[in-house]
Formats: C-alpha cells, sequence, structure tokens
C-alpha cells in the first residue's frame, strides 16, 4: 500500500487535494513547487494526496516524492514513466492520461488500456496503481458513454475537467451532473482537475461561474444515493455550507477521490472556516 494513503475512517477532507501547482494558473517553478510540497505539515499536509507533474518533470523529483503523473503523450508514453518512477522510488499516486481522439474516444480508451496492461505485465506499474483516463470536456455522447465503458471495464478511473483557463473550460451545472451520473452508473471512481480552488460555487473577478469542491462532493453523495439529476445540479449549485456539510461525505471519497489544484493555501482556507482541522 501507498503509505501516504489515509483509512477509511478519516475526515473526508483527508487527502482531497492533489497539488498541482506547476499547472496553469499558478505554473510555479518546479523546485518551488517541491519545496512548498515537503515543508507542509498538520492538517496542510493530510489535505495533500501527492504533488501532480508532468511526466517530463521526472527526472527532476526527489525519490521518495508521491507523484502524480500527467502524460504528456497518448497511450504510448505509459510504460517509460511508469518504469521511471518505479526505477528512482517514486511512489506513483496515480497515472493521469488524456483521450486524444475525439472521432473515436472509445478506440482510444481501449488503446490507454492495453498499454496499462503491458505496464502491469512488465511489473513497473502495480494493480493498485490508480490511473486516471481525461474524457473529453463534452456533454457524455455516445461516444464519451462508450468510452467510460471501456474505462470501467478495465477497473481504471475518470478524470473529469472542471475549470481551465477560459470560461468554456468550466462545465455547466448540468453537464457536471451528466458526468458524475454517468461514473456512477459504472461504479467508476473520478478525480477533478482544474477551477476548483474553493469549497462553494463562485463567480470569479472575470465573471466565470466556478464549481466549488465542496459541493462536487455533496452532489456525488446525493447522486449515489439516487438523487435526481435536477436534484444533483441544485447541490452543485448550493452555497449553504452547512447544508452540505451534513451530508455523510466521507463516503463519497469512494467515488469523488481527489482534484487537482494549483493552489493548496485557497481549498485550506475554506475548510478551515468550515470544519475542524
Amino acid at each position: 500500500m501507498i503509505p501516504f494513503e489515509e483509512p477509511p475512517t478519516a475526515p473526508f477532507w483527508v487527502g482531497l487535494v492533489d497539488d498541482a501547482a506547476t499547472f496553469p494558473p499558478g505554473d510555479a517553478p518546479l523546485e518551488q513547487a517541491l519545496a512548498a510540497y515537503a515543508g507542509r505539515s498538520g492538517p496542510a499536509a493530510r489535505l495533500v494526496r501527492s504533488l501532480v507533474v508532468r511526466d517530463t518533470d521526472l527526472p527532476a523529483v526527489p525519490s521518495g516524492t508521491p507523484v502524480s503523473v500527467v502524460l504528456t503523450g497518448g497511450a504510448g508514453q505509459v510504460l517509460g514513466p511508469a518504469r521511471l518512477c518505479a526505477q528512482r522510488d517514486l511512489p506513483l499516486a496515480g497515472l493521469e492520461i488524456a483521450l486524444r481522439d475525439v472521432e473515436d474516444p472509445a478506440g482510444n480508451a481501449r488503446r490507454v488500456v492495453t498499454a496499462v496492461e503491458a505496464a502491469r505485465a512488465e511489473g513497473v506499474l502495480d494493480e493498485d496503481t490508480r490511473v486516471f483516463v481525461e474524457l473529453p470536456a463534452t456533454d457524455p455522447t455516445y461516444s464519451w458513454l462508450a468510452a467510460a465503458d471501456e474505462v470501467a471495464a478495465a477497473e481504471l478511473r475518470l478524470k473529469l475537467r472542471t475549470g481551465g483557463l477560459d470560461a468554456e473550460a468550466f462545465p455547466p451545472p448540468d453537464r457536471l451532473a451528466a458526468w458524475i451520473d454517468a461514473a456512477l452508473d459504472r461504479e467508476l471512481p473520478f478525480k477533478c482537475t482544474a477551477g476548483l480552488h474553493r469549497a462553494l460555487p463562485h463567480t470569479s473577478p472575470e465573471g466565470w461561474r466556478h464549481h466549488g469542491f465542496l459541493a462536487v462532493l455533496a452532489a456525488t453523495r446525493v447522486a449515489f444515493d439516487g438523487a435526481s439529476r435536477a436534484e444533483v445540479v441544485e447541490v452543485l449549485t448550493s452555497g449553504d455550507a452547512p447544508d452540505l456539510l451534513a451530508l455523510e461525505l466521507a463516503g463519497a471519497r469512494r467515488w469523488f477521490s481527489s482534484f487537482g489544484s494549483c493552489s493548496v493555501d485557497e481549498p485550506l482556507a475554506d475548510l478551515r472556516e468550515m470544519v475542524d482541522l
């Protein structure tokens, strides 16, 4: 077992954030991100599960640093980074790969599955290592759902993009609710990436409507409990922290496992105002 895993009795917020400081819009230098990650203690250290790095950054990451690796290439790039992590004693919290073939995402997903199986067969990728497949950030069409089926059949995981560098990168609540429903229908755990710096939905200074990580976690909880799509959307757009916190959120972490954030301070600050860390 990876040493930074927490027991299932841990509070809902433990290991909720993957530190993506080197990614936009933070764009921190790798050396700075490594120092911040290594220097955390107390609740800040418990909140963060791993350091998210690009595969091209792996040679500069010190041994022993738990990493989630974003692959900058296609399915053919799975084996090399997995092998390098094994060789350099880098605990591999997860591999993250985006499907690039928008015309045939299911076929693309099958190629990813084949590459993952090859890495496991070689012994450089543990069976328990989380592999997240990022599907196109569109409404879940037939081809989108077919790709999700391939991911589920291989017992991999989904990666959902919840924000970015422009307004169009933020999925509307009904689309995010549909993604969550599709994941739960297939018993697919997922992580989110981008845009979830704050606990509650809010509007940025640019006028973009952001989702909140607490609301997404609560929406996952009610969706799992059988809520309708409209009810899931209602929770996603809720700004009522006490109502959201009244839900049994720790169990929802079985499905919404973590989110990547270029800021750790913002999620931590929001949680400090809401719960006893």
